[in-house]
């Protein structure tokens, strides 16, 4: 199998399909699109749980691990509360690469007041770096859950910030040096400071206060990967305008560069909502200071369009995040 997620009818059919012991407890479990499942374990409270590795980058991971966690916990409409931890660490580590990444995690939990509750650390053989894998545990109030499988023929969809944002920001501190000799010093070090970006709690909590129907951050397979999954998870088309789906020039320039398709790039930081009223939504998130867009509606039927002025295509399966062909060029080199 190709480096990235596994193939949706892989996981269809190795993972889900495995799955068969069910407890009245689960709310949500495992499905496609589906980044959290949520308990019920008090009578007005639901615990709502995630868990995310980090594998395409070595840089700021322990910051980065704790946020995709809490992104997903907020796209779920949980207050993250805690986080434990797994840490795999080469022979090659020593105290201060453990401590470093402790720091990173600290400092992001600080921020989201999120207390890392426990884990478990090791030096492996098995790994070549860092690999940090997170699983985050939030809550909600019963009857205020979000899934990525509550969007409705008729509602509009909404993206917030922009996509390929984390590709970017990955790609301009991974190449940096290659990029200078292309680009101004302004310009990659704004694509490397996209990171500030990565955070979707702030716009969850707006969207859960004006009633959304879904929510699914974008991670690995970019804005079509996500668009797939919250259809699929949903069970609706989707009409979807190309020129509307907002894009910093940075990642254009920089994926036109390195021949990357940005739609497919890795994009934590932005949130895909769905809205009875979506421009009401975006609004109110402006308000905020958040920028976003009503990028199309949910239509009836399966067909997943992507409208470019008089072209039409029609989005595919998930496919291998753009952000690892990066890593075959330099395997290549």
């Amino acid at each position: 199998m190709e480096i990235g997620k596994i193939p949706e009818n892989v996981l269809k059919r190795a993972v889900f399909g495995q799955i068969r012991t069910k407890r009245s407890e689960v709310l949500v479990g495992a499905g496609v699109g589906e980044d959290c499942a949520a308990i019920q374990l008090e009578p007005d409270e639901v615990f709502v749980l995630s868990t995310d590795p980090v594998t395409g980058t070595t840089r700021d991971t322990g910051r980065l691990a704790v946020q995709i966690t809490a992104n997903d916990l907020a796209s779920a409409g949980a207050e993250p509360i805690g986080i434990l931890l797994t840490v795999l660490l080469p022979p090659s580590a020593d105290e201060s690469l453990v401590r470093k990444l402790m720091q990173e995690v600290e400092s992001a939990c600080e921020e989201l007041h999120i207390q890392a509750v426990g884990g478990h650390t090791e030096i492996t053989a098995a790994v070549n770096q860092p690999l940090l894998s997170v699983t985050g545990v939030g809550k909600v109030k019963k009857g205020c859950l979000i899934t990525t499988g509550g969007a409705r023929v008729g509602d509009d969809v909404v993206a917030s910030k922009w996509i390929g944002i984390e590709g970017t920001s990955i790609i301009a501190a991974e190449k940096e040096t290659e990029l200078l000799e292309r680009f101004s010093v302004p310009f990659v070090e704004e694509a490397k400071g996209f990171g500030r970006y990565l955070s979707v709690v702030p716009e969850a909590g707006i969207a859960v206060k004006n009633g959304v129907s879904a929510m699914h951050d974008v991670t690995e397979g970019g804005i079509y990967g996500a668009l797939w999954e919250l259809a699929e998870a949903s069970g609706v088309g989707l009409e979807i305008e190309l020129k509307s789906i907002p894009l910093r020039q940075e990642t254009v320039e920089i994926c036109e560069y390195y021949h990357l398709n940005p739609y497919q790039l890795i994009s934590s930081g932005c949130m895909l909502m769905t809205s009875s009223d979506g421009h009401y939504l975006v609004r109110e998130l402006k308000k905020a200071g958040i920028s976003a867009a009503v990028i199309g509606r949910c239509v009836e039927g399966k067909a997943k369009k992507i409208v470019n002025g008089e072209e039409t295509a029609y989005l595919e399966r998930p496919r291998t995040d753009e952000l690892y062909k990066i890593y075959e060029q330099k395997h290549q080199n």
